[in-house]
């Protein structure tokens, strides 16, 4: 698909206005948002709400991080009490990773706080407007992703 510049330029001035509007929310908007929960916490804890107990390396790929960041993103995880790990019964040198009690805690909230912001950020926007938004977005997301090399789909709202 070819853009025209003027396209081009209205669609990278309103990613960048996005963006600047995101790092204005800043540290207070985070706290409100993942409360003790740490910002990469989401995208290692949403994969194991919905797919079960995983191993580290699995939680790396769907993260789109090297298993050793997931590695220590886990551990302070588990540190945390968001995350429980045992051994492998399959592999007894392989640990699975499991989402505790805390951890579901943390993602309800961090769902509560943005189902809030979406209320407010879309009150004057229709249903359909709505559900446009999101369609686009994903398509977005999904076309940043090829163009960043990445194969793998984030978890639903990781960023």
């Amino acid at each position: 698909m070819h853009l025209t510049r003027e396209t081009s330029e209205r669609l990278t001035a309103g990613v960048a206005r996005l963006v600047r509007s995101i790092k204005h929310l800043g540290p207070r908007a985070a706290a409100d948002l993942y409360g003790d929960l740490p910002s990469f916490g989401w995208a290692l804890l949403v994969p194991l709400e919905q797919d079960g107990d995983q191993r580290c390396s699995a939680l790396a790929d769907r993260a789109g991080v090297d298993v050793s960041v997931a590695s220590r993103q886990v551990a302070a995880l588990q540190r945390a009490g968001y995350v429980e790990r045992r051994p492998d019964p399959l592999d007894g040198r392989a640990s699975l990773i499991s989402l505790s009690a805390a951890g579901s805690a943390a993602l309800a909230h961090t769902r509560r706080v943005r189902g809030r912001w979406a209320v407010e950020a879309l009150a004057d926007w229709t249903e359909a407007e709505a559900q446009e938004f999101d369609r686009l977005l994903e398509k977005f997301a999904d076309g940043l992703d090829r163009a960043g090399g990445r194969t793998h789909r984030s978890p639903a709202g990781a960023g």
